[in-house]
């Protein structure tokens, strides 16, 4: 009789779970479409995806496909041998090409520059604003639908922040949907240098190498070109990896982002987690950091109090306007589980067994001791790629039981998507390719299969 070895026993447990995200996404899928035959109101034609079955293939098809299958053959030993700027450079500037070739799946105008001029979106509402200190001082007042000067879709459900960007962008030249569109992309992709950035200063460059090909590789590239929440998860990454790097200087530029990033998205106040999952992860100064970097996030919440806008009656108010919209009508219990399907989509198949993985790191056997000590040398045994994807995992199941991400988590939830992708630190790295295919095969599925929406 033979017994199976610990790694045999590994794979076997990878691939439970791997078949586990396909039954889940299997019936999200399946039941997504008996919901809608039947006539609930999902507002989803490709449910759990916020999208419409439309196979197509487009000009950026064969860049998207030579990028992911290059990137797939060398990235594992670009990552293990590269010399880390270049390394970085390398990444961003890939992440760039295979987002824009995925976008321009769907064309030029489609695809890029006219995704973010719909009606819904925010540069509807640029040219409304003439005056950026009315437009603050008077942003709650139009949050509610149904008014005269109701703010669209996207731009109500969201604090100023995020129309405040593209205004700024307007305001030095860079209007109009081209432009807004490329600022997606080329700010979305920095989270392939900050998250690895990050990892690094936390003491990991052999798993920031390691899960570098897979934030290059990001499925969830697919939403950042084009959405502006691929600008969100650039926001947060960048703000998280400047309270990793830096001393006080550090800590006040990242705090001023992660001020900002409240802005952006009401459900921003659970990056506090992360941050303070970052702060606790550093050698020295935690306590120094952490003062500095709530001071500094607690200018931005003054300077935007001051200006005329309140956070909490924002979140108040919108949380009335979620409830006038398709929100009433989805039904909770479709959403609450399918939502994570989603997100399979856009963090990748790889995202299960990895969290796997960091969740099994921090139980392996060791030698007896008093239960004190042993607890506090398993959190600093585990380090950052257990408890990043961790705090991540566990800020995405708050906002999914908040019934307030009903729908559209596959973009909604990108700023936690990236950091999930810490827990492939602990994938094998005679795995790592075959993962890192799944993941290409996954981006270029949904881009060809679907027309997705912003």
């Amino acid at each position: 009789m033979t017994t199976m070895t610990r790694p045999g026993r590994t794979r076997y447990a990878d691939l439970i779970v791997l078949g586990v995200e396909v039954a889940v996404l299997a019936a999200a899928v399946g039941i997504g479409a008996l919901l809608n035959h039947r006539g609930v109101r999902l507002y989803a034609d490709a449910a759990p995806l916020y999208a419409t079955w439309k196979p197509h293939l487009g000009f950026g098809t064969p860049v998207a496909f030579l990028v992911g299958a290059l990137f797939v053959w060398r990235a594992t030993r670009w990552g293990a041998d590269t010399r880390w700027t270049r390394l970085l450079v390398v990444g961003y500037l890939t992440s760039v090409l295979w987002t824009l070739s995925l976008a321009l799946v769907d064309g030029w105008s489609a695809g890029l520059t006219e995704r973010l001029t719909v009606q819904a979106e925010y540069l509807h509402e640029v040219p409304r604003v003439a005056d950026v200190g009315l437009m603050l001082s008077g942003f709650a007042d139009r949050i509610l639908d149904f008014q005269p000067h109701s703010w669209s879709t996207h731009t109500a459900a969201h604090p100023p922040g995020a129309l405040l960007f593209f205004v700024g962008l307007d305001r030095i030249g860079l209007g109009g949907g081209a432009a807004a569109g490329l600022a997606c992309v080329l700010l979305g992709a920095t989270v392939s240098v900050s998250v690895p950035v990050t990892l690094r200063a936390l003491g990991a460059e052999d798993a920031a190498r390691a899960v570098w090909p897979f934030l290059v590789l990001f499925p969830g590239a697919v939403w950042v070109g084009v959405s502006a929440d691929g600008i969100f998860a650039a926001v947060v990454a960048g703000g998280l990896a400047l309270l990793a790097v830096g001393g006080r200087p550090g800590a006040v530029l990242g705090g001023l982002l992660l001020g900002f990033a409240l802005y952006l998205s009401y459900g921003f106040v659970l990056v506090g987690l992360l941050a303070l999952t970052v702060v606790l992860l550093r050698t020295r100064d935690r306590l120094a950091v952490l003062l500095v970097a709530a001071t500094a996030g607690a200018a931005v919440v003054a300077a935007f109090t001051v200006a005329g806008f309140w956070w909490l009656d924002g979140y108040h108010l919108v949380t009335r306007r979620y409830y006038q919209g398709w929100a009433a009508d989805r039904p909770y219990g479709y959403w609450v589980w399918a939502n994570l399907a989603a997100l399979l989509l856009s963090a990748g198949p790889v995202v299960g067994p990895a969290l796997r993985r960091a969740v099994a790191a921090v139980s392996v056997r060791r030698p007896p001791a008093p239960l004190a000590t042993a607890v506090r040398q398993r959190i600093a045994d585990a380090g950052p790629t257990v408890w990043l994807p961790v705090a991540a995992a566990v800020a995405v199941l708050a906002a999914d039981l908040s019934g307030l991400s009903k729908a559209e988590v596959e973009r909604i939830w990108l700023p936690f998507a990236v950091w999930l992708l810490v827990a492939t630190a602990h994938l094998p790295r005679g795995h790592q390719r075959w993962w890192l295919a799944g993941q290409a095969a996954t981006a270029l599925a949904v881009n060809h299969l679907l027309w997705t929406v912003s």
